[in-house]
């Protein structure tokens, strides 16, 4: 029994007694709420639902609770109800109905922990979206990392998800890289303004290699734009990151988009004229200052780029716009949310706006120097070579974002339980162990029936309410955004089951035969097995069979 089956079970007693004793039925939740109790006396699980409504239609909390109990009582699978307090429910489970968990995890497979919750939902979500000037710094793996993981939270709760990566092929700062570019062709310094490091002289020479006459800012900007761009898409698909949609700014300008979105939002009645500019009145909807579309010169802004963006994911069917934006956005989102309204949208609704902390690289306490290749920054490159993919990705989706992360090399390569990737795979490891140890044996989960009543032991049960909690994990998880939450579920489960490992025995001792509760117990083993495969797949992390 999961918490999700328990608290739809305590929802139909409470209609119940509720339709027993006339009470109104719009006083109930749409759903009810079960909780581990804090302390494990209590009893499995607990429900406050009988002081939530209570006072709604007039009746004593713990003579609601009371009725609550007695109904609830009846259901296959609740061993005992106890009322505590004002009117708390302690619910207890049979050992059978906990139990026979471990056949539904592996019997659902990858699917286990998929939902519903946000079905319906059509999302555009956007991340990563660094310039084509130069590799993918920390801050923009943190997005690759979280940004993927998010992804796949949400279509496992039932969204339709579009990935998204804005590519800006226009403006200033690919006008700089072309320069720089042409710079380190002909043998001069960078240019003031322009982008250093190795990468540089080694794209203007892939340019000039394939155009060897190329000796102008234009062609370096096309052919280096390309370059750079193709190894950024490398980078990350080697970090096991990519999009849907890779969106290209210059096709904005080119379709005409710039002019439709201008014309959208002069229909909405917010647009005026002024010192020979046109400007978007957002301070109507909370922005600090007005925002310039289109300067005198004619020439177009950033800002009127991203609201001809705004209105492309719109038109193509997103019901929600969410932009994942690094710690130096900040005053980026007062406008953004201005721009929606603008558009006659709920900025509460079709758009959403994520900001990422900072992080750091360290070694030995002290931050690890800059890339020689990139000049300025520590890349997605240096990250990977440091640590590696899986702890990369592990440690950049384990904290909320909200919190600046420094990665710590030696943690992170350390092959003990203080590294919490490794923490966790070796479960997974430790799992796919058992399945050959015991498949060597002679023991699979079809030698003997499954009896989920002998899955009895504290350590049994703690490890199948870990197992139980993995779904609701999931769905809070997309629905808050925090894929940190899935890393810090799976440590905890990890410990569940190295406690059930040092206590219960999955093979039979020496040359004992084989018992039904070894059988029952192998399928708890793959249950977890499952659920830390299912969890680390979320967040883009292998579960490795052997380490």
């Amino acid at each position: 029994m999961t918490p999700a089956n328990l608290a739809d079970a305590v929802l139909t007693a409470a209609k119940a007694v509720f339709a027993a004793r006339s009470f109104d039925m719009s006083a109930l939740p749409a759903a009810a709420t079960v909780e581990r109790p804090r302390n494990p006396e209590h009893g499995d699980y607990a429900t406050n639902l009988a002081l939530q409504v209570a006072k709604k239609v007039g009746a004593n909390p713990r003579d609601l609770a009371a009725a609550l109990a007695e109904e609830l009582s009846k259901v296959s699978g609740i061993a005992s109800v106890e009322i505590a307090g004002p009117g708390f429910l302690n619910i207890r489970v049979d050992a059978a109905a906990a139990g026979e968990l471990a056949r539904l995890v592996v019997t659902r497979g990858s699917a286990y922990g998929h939902g519903v919750a946000l079905a319906g939902q059509r999302l555009n979500l956007e991340f990563v979206s660094a310039n084509p000037t130069g590799p993918i710094h920390l801050g923009g793996v943190r997005w690759a990392a979280v940004g993927d993981a998010l992804a796949r939270l949400l279509k496992a709760s039932g969204a339709e998800v579009t990935t998204e990566y804005y590519f800006n092929d226009a403006g200033a700062q690919i006008d700089r890289f072309a320069n720089s570019l042409l710079a380190a062709s002909r043998g001069e310094p960078t240019p003031e303004d322009g982008y250093g490091g190795a990468y540089i002289a080694e794209i203007a020479e892939a340019v000039k290699a394939k155009r060897p006459d190329a000796d102008d800012p234009e062609t370096f900007r096309v052919e280096g734009v390309e370059l750079m761009f193709a190894q950024i898409k490398s980078s990350l698909a080697e970090f096991g990151t990519s999009f849907d949609v890779y969106f290209n700014e210059k096709d904005l300008h080119d379709k005409g988009e710039l002019d439709l979105a201008l014309e959208r939002l002069r229909g909405q009645g917010h647009l005026y004229e002024a010192d020979g500019a046109t400007w978007l009145r957002t301070t109507d909807f909370g922005d600090d200052k007005d925002r310039v579309l289109r300067k005198s010169d004619g020439a177009w802004t950033y800002f009127a780029a991203d609201c001809a963006y705004y209105l492309d994911k719109r038109e193509r069917g997103a019901d929600r716009v969410i932009l994942m934006l690094g710690a130096d956005h900040h005053g980026y989102v007062g406008r953004m949310k201005a721009m929606s309204a603008c558009f006659g949208d709920d900025p509460d609704v079709n758009l959403e706006i994520l900001i990422g902390q900072l992080v750091n690289l360290v070694r030995d306490g002290q931050p690890v120097r800059m890339s020689k290749r990139a000049g300025t920054v520590v890349t997605m490159e240096d990250l990977v070579e440091a640590i590696g993919v899986d702890a990369s990705r592990y440690a950049l989706a384990r904290y909320s974002i909200d919190s600046p992360i420094d990665i710590d090399v030696e943690l992170w390569t350390r092959a003990s339980n203080e590294n919490p990737v490794y923490y966790v795979q070796y479960v997974a490891a430790r799992t796919a162990g058992v399945g050959r140890q015991t498949a060597d044996a002679g023991l699979t989960r079809d030698t003997l029936p499954f009896d989920p009543a002998l899955l009895s032991h504290p350590k049994e049960l703690d490890l199948l309410k870990a197992l139980a909690d993995y779904p609701g994990v999931v769905e809070t998880a997309a629905e808050l955004r925090e894929p940190h939450r899935v890393a810090r579920y799976l440590e905890s489960l990890a410990g569940a089951y190295h406690r059930f490992y040092d206590n219960c025995r999955v093979l039979p001792l020496g040359d004992a035969s084989v018992e039904p509760v070894n059988v029952a117990r192998l399928w708890l083993n793959d249950a977890t097995r499952t659920v830390i495969a299912n969890g680390l797949g979320l967040l883009g992390v292998t579960a490795p069979e052997r380490m």
